[in-house]
């Protein structure tokens, strides 16, 4: 009787872990989906203020290095005030997994929602995918505890619901999942697996109440490369692993030089960086910002700083988005890394395009195939997760016949970001916070 009630009580531990982890996935989905619906209306309202002073001539090129400045000022003053509430987040919901760190409740959850919402909100050069993710894991976290969950499935869940964040995040449920397994774990664990499933599922339909169904960079119809082209997308991918390991060394470089301004406040770092991004803006928009309207305008074959996807054009944007993005993430802000790497990724694909178009054969390959590709090979390089970058890429486009590029890719991109020596971003970026714990 006592190994029966034992066997029980055992199996109703486990089911209401499932239920917890639906529940606060439904949660997790209604959080990030505002949050994104919040990030889409700063956006619209940032493009009418920069219609509106358009025309006001050098005065009106002032008021957007202003505003950035102060909501860079904001942001980064809300993040002080919570431990961990700036940069990704991604590195403490790793820390907590391994635990190196605690998870964190009181706070953080609005000073990463309003924090996240005012820095990207701005037009800094940050990705959702950080706050969302980080409050997707707290609100994990506090449902475990409110559950009453042991320790070991509260540590899962606080996990689990961290890579529904990220399936909110990017509207996608397995890119979600890989993200766990792959990135934050480096494990597959079956209870892991099926507590990440019952969040990412709810927290998805959770957020499309919210923000809708549709794919976050919907692609035309593309058609899949021929084979022969594989040792093309090979280079590429070598190439992108190159770009993805000089990346996370200037973001790594760029918070070690602003640690030893001491003399300036963080709050006046802000300032002077969003003052910068903020003159950037006033220049051309698709410089700044999470890299979403970029991307859309790469994969349609559209049109970036006043003309066409010259080569000019295209190294001049590649250049400027690969500085300010970790100079962004040194405002000590909250804010994450993926979406301007995707952004950074598509110019970097459509710039090898352009490069290679002359050799190929008419029809061999497109523009939009090659963006697709470099968006999943610049994210693997600097995160060395080469399944959650394919997959999460097909997830946000639709372009499933890419899938063998994409693979092919990403793979030449670990390798060679491997050999180069470079750490994925994320192990650094961890120890470096328990260094400065």
């Amino acid at each position: 009787m006592k190994t029966s009630r034992g066997v029980g009580s055992g199996r109703w531990r486990s089911g209401r872990s499932f239920v917890v982890a639906a529940v606060a996935g439904c949660a997790v989905g209604l959080v990030g989906g505002g949050f994104r619906w919040c990030l889409l209306r700063a956006d619209t309202l940032r493009v009418s203020l920069l219609e509106a002073v358009d025309g006001l001539g050098a005065a009106g090129r002032l008021i957007p290095v202003v505003l950035t400045a102060v909501g860079a000022a904001v942001a980064c003053a809300i993040a002080q005030r919570v431990p961990h509430a700036a940069g990704s987040g991604i590195q403490h919901v790793e820390a907590v997994w391994r635990q190196e760190a605690e998870a964190r409740i009181a706070w953080l959850l609005p000073a990463k929602f309003l924090g996240g919402l005012i820095a990207i909100g701005s037009g800094l050069v940050l990705g959702r995918e950080g706050p969302i993710v980080h409050m997707g894991a707290t609100i994990g976290s506090a449902a475990g505890r409110r559950g009453r969950l042991d320790p070991e499935d509260a540590r899962m869940l606080h996990t689990a619901l961290g890579g529904a964040g990220l399936a909110v995040a990017f509207t996608a449920p397995l890119g979600g999942l890989l993200f766990v397994c792959e990135e934050v774990t480096g494990t597959v664990r079956p209870r892991l697996v099926l507590l990440t499933l019952a969040g990412t599922v709810t927290a998805v339909v959770g957020s499309r109440l919210v923000v809708g169904d549709a794919l976050v960079l919907p692609l035309s119809a593309v058609t899949a490369p021929p084979l022969w082209m594989l040792p093309v997308f090979l280079l590429s991918g070598v190439t992108a692993g190159a770009l993805g390991a000089a990346y996370s060394t200037l973001v790594v470089r760029t918070l070690r030089v602003c640690d030893r301004l001491n003399r300036i406040s963080l709050v006046a770092r802000a300032a002077l960086i969003g003052a910068g991004v903020g003159a950037l803006m006033a220049f051309d928009p698709l410089l700044t910002g999470g890299g979403d309207q970029l991307s859309e305008r790469l994969l349609a074959g559209g049109r970036l700083t006043g003309g066409g996807l010259t080569v000019a054009a295209l190294v001049l944007c590649l250049a400027v988005r690969f500085v300010a993005g970790p100079l962004s993430y040194a405002a000590a802000t909250p804010g994450g890394l993926f979406a301007p790497l995707l952004a950074l990724g598509a110019l970097w694909g459509t710039l090898t395009h352009a490069l290679a178009a002359p050799v190929l054969p008419a029809g061999s390959a497109s523009a939009a195939a090659f963006a697709v590709v470099g968006m999943a090979a610049v994210f693997t390089g600097v995160v060395r997760a080469p399944l959650t970058g394919a997959v999460l890429v097909v997830e946000m486009t639709g372009a499933g016949a890419l899938l063998l590029p994409l693979l092919t890719a990403c793979f030449a991109a670990t390798v060679t970001a491997d050999r180069l020596g470079s750490e994925p971003i994320y192990d650094t970026l961890r120890r470096r916070m328990s260094e400065r714990a």
